[in-house]
């Protein structure tokens, strides 16, 4: 019970007082992600720069999961190469898929509340759509 307590508030805070929703100034990689099934939509807006992630934000509109996790995932990939946000992404959408040891979640911080999205198939696209897109946006990112 005390698990699904955090998972609300996480995913409650996360939602209601986004700390990464708004406009960045001149992002020099954008990249849409939807979800048709359910509506959300999120442009993912980056300041990379020598490998590193040095700004991020997203705007757009969802349900709570979709914003939750895509403010979640800007948070731990803040200051990343764009290596260490790949494994982070990776790691994430494995814990999804119920995949990823103890250890590798840990590393997700925060983002570790959203472990139990894979016991609720319809919300797992709501879940990775930010990370998939920071996933396609940092493929098609040069150096």
């Amino acid at each position: 019970m005390a698990e699904r307590t955090f998972y609300n508030e996480v995913l409650t805070d996360h939602n209601l007082h986004p700390d990464n929703k708004y406009h960045l100034k001149d992002p020099n990689l954008v990249k849409e992600g939807v979800n048709p099934s359910c509506g959300d939509d999120i442009v993912l807006q980056l300041n990379y720069k020598d490998g590193v992630i040095e700004d991020a934000s997203f705007v757009g509109e969802g349900c709570a999961i979709s914003q939750a996790s895509a403010d979640i995932m800007i948070n731990l990939v803040l200051g990343k190469t764009k290596e260490e946000a790949m494994h982070l992404s990776d790691i994430f959408l494995r814990m999804i898929q119920g995949e990823a040891s103890d250890d590798e979640i840990k590393e997700l911080e925060e983002g570790a509340a959203l472990q139990d999205i894979s016991h609720m198939p319809a919300r797992v696209k709501c879940a990775v759509l930010g990370w998939r897109t920071l996933n396609e946006m940092l493929k098609e990112a040069s150096e």
